[in-house]
């Protein structure tokens, strides 16, 4: 008897090693996949994870950046960010009705920060009106310190660019950007920090003068007489 009851427990213990097996590897494949957030629009929600851009057409955007998209990229931007790497750099490219592009200290477009490069983090995120994603090179690991924000939808940008985060606040201060490649007078960032740090907004730049109109000298002018 005993003998019977031990041969049907092997049994099932065999019928059912299959499906713990296919459990097993549904539970990994499961893990394997990442999860993509949602996007947060609440600004008072998750400060460690909003980006202030303080521009000197005296705004604040607000960008939430988005660490289950692209880990390395968002921490790469708040990393400079706290170094204030981006204080004082234009847009140096923005071109109408697609992006404006910052993020690089010699505003040629060609400069970067003294990190390495990162590796690509492309994702299923498309690019819509108020996606941040980085820029790079022709290579995909090439993505450094430079960013651009998309005025309109271009989603033949998907799977090649990192998208990392989303303008949640104030698209109308990244509309009124100037633009050309670069801008006769370029939009600078003042000031970009973490919502979590607490930073006020700073001063405004300050206006420039107004050039001196000289009067213009006429031929009465030069042949008046002095008048003592």
């Amino acid at each position: 008897m005993l003998k019977s009851s031990l041969a049907l427990a092997a049994a099932a213990l065999t019928a059912f090693a299959p499906i713990a097996a296919i459990a097993q590897d549904a539970e990994a494949q499961t893990a394997a996949q990442p999860i993509y957030q949602p996007i947060n629009y609440n600004l008072q929600e998750d400060p460690e994870n909003i980006l202030f851009l303080d521009l000197s057409n005296g705004e604040r955007v607000g960008i939430r950046l988005m660490p289950s998209w692209a880990p390395n990229h968002v921490e790469r931007i708040k990393t400079l960010s706290r170094q204030g790497f981006y204080d004082g750099v234009i847009f140096h490219r923005v071109i109408d009705g697609f992006m404006a592009q910052t993020g690089d200290p010699t505003g040629t477009g060609q400069g970067g920060s003294e990190l390495p490069d990162l590796e690509e983090e492309f994702n299923p995120m498309p690019h819509v009106r108020g996606t941040v994603a980085m820029a790079r090179a022709a290579s995909e690991d090439s993505a450094n310190s430079q960013f651009f924000v998309v005025f309109y939808p271009r989603f033949s940008l998907d799977r090649k660019y990192t998208n990392f985060g989303r303008v949640i606040s104030n698209m109308d201060a990244v509309d009124a950007i100037n633009r050309g490649e670069p801008p006769a007078n370029p939009t600078r960032i003042l000031q970009a920090s973490l919502a979590s740090d607490n930073k006020p907004v700073p001063a405004p730049m300050p206006a420039a003068a107004p050039a001196v109109m000289e009067e213009e000298v006429t031929l009465d002018d030069l042949n008046a007489s002095n008048e003592n």
